[in-house]
């Protein structure tokens, strides 16, 4: 093993300057302390998340079916506790 990781299709490397390149949306609800997650869609489509205060740190990245999916969830209310 390499030790890069493989980000859905994408090999890291390339993922990396995809990311690098992103405009990155910050959510509304976030705290003074910075703790605050970040949106990007990427060019093809594809949505990709990360933490405000690790901005090189890891990425999830979501096909823009998951992404569709996972905001008519919270929506629906599905993650509320």
């Amino acid at each position: 093993m390499s030790g890069r990781l493989s980000l859905g299709d994408v090999p890291a490397g390339d993922a990396q300057h995809e990311y690098s390149r992103a405009v990155w949306r910050t959510s509304t609800p976030c705290n003074a302390y910075g703790t605050c997650v970040q949106v990007a869609q990427l060019p093809g489509g594809d949505f990709a998340v990360r933490d405000s205060k690790d901005s090189g740190g890891p990425v999830l990245r979501f096909t823009s079916a998951e992404w569709r999916d996972f905001v008519s969830g919270v929506q629906a209310g599905e993650f509320n506790a």
